[in-house]
């Protein structure tokens, strides 16, 4: 037998429970993995909150729940290729990730590479993808100088750093205990709250030419009173504002798995910090999710199996 995290009902983190079910079997071209890792996601509970978000999807409930995992082939269908039994892998797999078995497609799998972690594996799909496709979407250059909002968060952190590599000057918003940290990663710390408009101007006195934003409508109306041009805006966190004053809201769907798969070995190498906030058992996901929510979180938030 296995456990599964399901949810039935909608509304916020309590609704998330365990379930056993028999252990799956792979079909042709598909894996079967022992889940290690799952990592959690803010729009994990905002598709068990809303029948309507969910529905876009496809699905109602009772649903599985999750996306991001990491884990050991334990099983494999006929026709996979590139993958063997006991192989580290990790990907992104929606409604399935957080169970101790998962069956997978094999072509969104990727083997984990040495030096990276099983919990930043299980954590890297939805961030990373995102993080890829934001910095991608502002065409972020070397002349650039970046504001990114949430910059010590699972996606901001991600894309923060992508585009210092291309070679932007970076400025971060974060919460107090943040600012050191994003001052290690060579961003520029900028505490967000009453006078953050003053902030960034004191901290960029050259002005920001472009905005990938992860936390919602703060940062956009600052984009906007700032002059930044709408095409050289992103948001992955309010897409109804972004439309309304011509921003873009390309999320972690225009990243293709190459570019994932680039990261990963970016972090593996220690070329790329992808922190780990915490680690909690998949039996507390309730507490996990809560946690989540409550904010504050450095990086990525994970559920183990064992």
């Amino acid at each position: 037998m296995a456990r599964f995290v399901r949810f039935d009902r909608f509304g916020g983190p309590e609704v998330f429970h365990l379930v056993e079910g028999d252990i799956p079997v792979p079909g042709h071209d598909e894996v079967r993995v022992r889940v290690l890792v799952a990592g959690l996601n803010p729009v994990d509970h905002k598709l068990a909150a809303s029948p309507e978000a969910l529905a876009s999807f496809g699905r109602d409930v009772p649903s599985g729940n999750g996306n991001d995992f990491a884990g050991v082939v334990d099983g494999l269908g006929s026709g996979v290729q590139g993958f063997a039994t006991g192989d580290h892998v990790y990907g992104g797999h929606r409604f399935h990730a957080q169970a101790d078995f998962l069956i997978a497609p094999a072509g969104i799998l990727h083997h984990v590479p040495d030096g990276l972690t099983i919990e930043q594996a299980g954590a890297l799909d939805i961030a990373g993808r995102a993080a890829i496709a934001s910095v991608d979407a502002v065409g972020v250059q070397r002349s650039d100088t970046v504001l990114v909002s949430a910059a010590a968060g699972g996606v901001g952190v991600l894309a923060a750093q992508l585009a210092r590599r291309r070679g932007a000057v970076v400025l971060g918003t974060a919460g107090a205990a943040n600012q050191e940290f994003l001052h290690g990663l060579g961003i520029i710390p900028v505490q967000y709250g009453d006078g953050l408009r003053e902030r960034v101007l004191e901290a960029a006195p050259g002005g920001i030419t472009a905005v990938i934003d992860t936390h919602g409508r703060p940062t956009l109306e600052l984009a906007r009173d700032l002059g930044v041009a709408p095409e050289r805006v992103n948001t992955i966190a309010d897409r109804p504002f972004a439309a309304e004053h011509g921003f873009g809201g390309v999320g972690g769907q225009a990243a293709t798995q190459t570019e994932l798969a680039q990261l990963g070995r970016w972090i593996a190498e220690g070329e790329i910090v992808l922190p780990i906030d915490s680690v909690w058992p998949l039996e507390r996901v309730v507490d996990a999710y809560r946690h989540l929510i409550d904010g504050h979180v450095r990086g990525k938030v994970v559920l183990v199996t064992s």
